[in-house]
């Protein structure tokens, strides 16, 4: 069964905590802190997989958890990090959360960390000092990136071949390539997209054949957009034409329109176009035709008339494409070096991004966000007044008290940092 999209909901592990632990040994009375850290949490590990073809797999999961972190032990025993979770999915699938792009896996064996685990937290032999000889502070472990990913499929291919249904897509690939689509003489036979290998000229092309399209196909009509997403990636499109439409003008219009009101994403692609089904036509019929589709497209596309059934006029059509596409990907080359030939480098220091803060009061309480505040808010216990003690520490070094009371916080006044609240306590 194929599937081109899927919900999952992806749980990074948790970090492990630290511990409190004070060594107890014989003949030493006042033992120190041998609390150990705890372990790092596993990740959620996408590999791009050159075999696997479809998402139906993750139709059948609701979750996909990494292994959580162990808590540290006494003797400065580090717990044991949890394990990463790796899971295949086909290359060419796209990750997003929340609408934004979180993972692109476009290469076969390409590994994605898409859910971070959290770190493990500090025992209280990591707080040890020269002033601090019996630290009674730990710290918890973080929790793992959790959100719910929504998976797509799009097929990573050299030519997208487009038409209305009963073009004669499938059967053009099943000519020039090893691939075995469903073919029948009505419309919509192919329901799901297909792939194949075409060579020329000891070169592999590799072409995609999707789903016929109809009027309406960009708004979901007929099985329209739902597959146009295949064509995104493709190099160049080889718009395919029934020699037998009354008007093969407007067929191509038809098609295009749906195209372009999809998005540039595929409007702007090289296109070639080809009559199909020419054995059966008389020349002078058949020039007709191909006058009628010469004037609704561009003067620069190339248009050709073939007939996959009788290998009529095939080799030139792929030899177009092919030059096409080694063209296309020679100019892509040569635009990307002189990007980052050209584009500044702009970067502020990462550790002055990760300490900065701000407050914003909502309702009776001061929400204090940023990376590095909220990190150490994260692993704090509050519930522990030496863990509490700590973070109120941290917060006078950062100078977010100093803000908080500049603010009109009090003594009393209710802080908010990354979910876990507590009273403030004037310094």
């Amino acid at each position: 069964m194929f599937a081109d999209t899927a919900i999952v909901r992806v749980v990074a592990g948790r970090g492990g905590d630290g511990a409190v632990s004070f060594r107890h040994e014989k003949f030493i009375d006042k033992g120190g802190p041998d609390g150990g850290n705890g372990g790092k949490g596993g990740n959620v590990v996408f590999v791009a997989d050159d075999n696997t073809n479809t998402l139906v797999d993750f139709r059948m999961k609701q979750e996909i958890k990494a292994q959580d972190g162990q808590t540290g032990g006494k003797q400065n025993k580090h717990g044991r990090n949890g394990q990463d979770i790796q899971v295949k999915v086909p290359v060419g699938t796209v990750v997003m959360r929340d609408g934004v792009l979180v993972a692109d896996l476009v290469t076969g064996g390409e590994p994605v960390v898409v859910a971070r685990g959290g770190d493990g937290g500090f025992g209280n032999a990591h707080f040890k000092s020269s002033t601090r000889q019996a630290p009674r502070v730990a710290e918890l472990g973080e929790d793992g990136e959790a959100f719910e990913a929504n998976l797509e499929l799009k097929l990573l291919a050299d030519v997208g071949l487009v038409g209305m249904p009963n073009a004669g897509k499938s059967t053009f690939l099943s000519v020039v390539s090893n691939a075995r689509p469903e073919i029948g003489d009505y419309a919509f036979t192919t329901l799901t997209p297909n792939l194949g290998v075409a060579d020329v000229n000891g070169t592999g092309l590799l072409i995609a054949d999707i789903p016929g399209l109809i009027e309406g196909a960009s708004e979901g009509k007929g099985l329209g957009d739902a597959f146009l997403r295949h064509i995104e990636r493709t190099v160049v499109i080889l718009h395919l034409i029934d020699a037998y439409q009354d008007d093969p003008s407007i067929a191509y219009k038809t098609i295009r329109k749906e195209l372009e009101q999809y998005g540039e994403s595929i409007a702007n692609l090289p296109e070639i176009v080809a009559l199909t089904k020419i054995e059966g036509l008389d020349p002078e019929i058949l020039q007709m035709q191909i006058d009628s589709l010469k004037s609704a497209v561009d003067s620069d596309v190339q248009v050709f008339a073939l007939s996959a059934q009788a290998h009529l006029g095939i080799l030139p059509v792929l030899r177009a494409l092919l030059k096409q596409v080694e063209s296309t990907r020679q100019e892509e080359a040569a635009e990307d070096v002189e990007e980052v030939e050209t584009l500044p480098v702009i970067s502020l220091d990462q550790g002055c991004i990760d300490s900065g803060w701000e407050i914003e009061r909502r309702d009776n309480k001061f929400v204090v966000s940023g990376a590095k505040i909220e990190k150490f808010a994260r692993r704090t216990d509050t519930e522990s007044y030496h863990g509490l003690a700590r973070l109120r520490d941290i917060m006078r070094k950062l100078g977010v008290t100093h803000e908080l009371l500049r603010q009109g916080a009090k003594g009393g006044s209710t802080i908010e940092i990354a979910g876990k609240t507590f009273t403030l306590t004037e310094q």
